[in-house]
């Protein structure tokens, strides 16, 4: 039996998220429908993390296994040709039983998009949160270093999330501006919590409207209580950029 790994990019427009749902379109569902139809086997998939609706990746991860033989090239040439242009396979590898998408990994990257004009992006609508008051990069950089570390996230944490422990850390946030009023920021962590990063987003957003201070993060962090949190960021901002093994 193979283990195969496969690095996945897709646009989260018109997906209802990467876990299936039966008879809503999702990232999972359109990739073991296409593994199905060149091996037909029965496929489990198994994704590094489960992305919201809405939510993009540039390098998802996902594993599974078959008793096919259809060789690497086979399998990415001919999976890309089945899928939908807006889901791509960049890679496939074989890999060792011992390798799992999700349980190997030892942290992921994500970016997250703001564009901080007066004007809104017809191009971009679907892919940057718009906000047209101007934010302060500095004071949510200066916000972002009580993040950095080991903390109980439990007030960036969504309500309804099944996985038990809230305990995370958090290695880099780098907020930086880019050219035509872009603003990224990428938060590198050992795991997610449910909308965590989005959480995260709108509360630095908060600080960066001036509406509390820098220091009021680590009261948010000391009350363990999502409503001390900023609201929750559209998710068609946010990208998976990277999952390290």
């Amino acid at each position: 039996m193979r283990r195969i790994k496969l690095i996945l990019e897709y646009d989260g427009t018109g997906f209802h998220g990467w876990q299936f749902q039966p008879g809503l379109r999702t990232v999972q569902g359109v990739l073991v429908d296409a593994l199905q139809k060149m091996t037909n086997e029965k496929i489990k998939l198994i994704a590094a993390g489960r992305t919201d609706a809405g939510v993009h990746a540039l390098a998802q991860v996902a594993h599974f296994n078959t008793a096919s033989t259809i060789p690497l090239d086979g399998f990415l040439n001919g999976l890309n040709s089945l899928l939908p242009d807006d889901l791509v396979v960049k890679d496939v590898k074989d890999v060792g039983q011992e390798f799992h998408a999700q349980r190997s990994a030892i942290g992921k990257r994500y970016l997250y998009r703001i564009l901080n004009r007066a004007l809104p992006s017809a191009i971009d609508r679907f892919r940057v949160w718009h906000i047209p008051t101007i934010l302060d990069i500095y004071k949510m950089s200066e916000g972002c270093k009580y993040l950095i570390g080991k903390h109980d996230f439990s007030s960036f944490r969504a309500s309804g999330s099944e996985i038990r422990g809230s305990v995370r850390e958090i290695f880099e946030i780098k907020i930086n501006k880019e050219k035509g009023d872009f603003i990224n920021i990428i938060i590198f962590a050992n795991g997610f919590l449910k909308q965590m990063a989005r959480n995260i987003v709108g509360t630095l957003v908060e600080i960066g409207t001036s509406k509390y201070p820098p220091k009021y993060i680590k009261e948010i962090l000391e009350a363990k209580d999502r409503e001390k949190a900023g609201p929750t960021a559209p998710p068609y901002g946010l990208y998976l950029l990277e999952v390290v093994y």
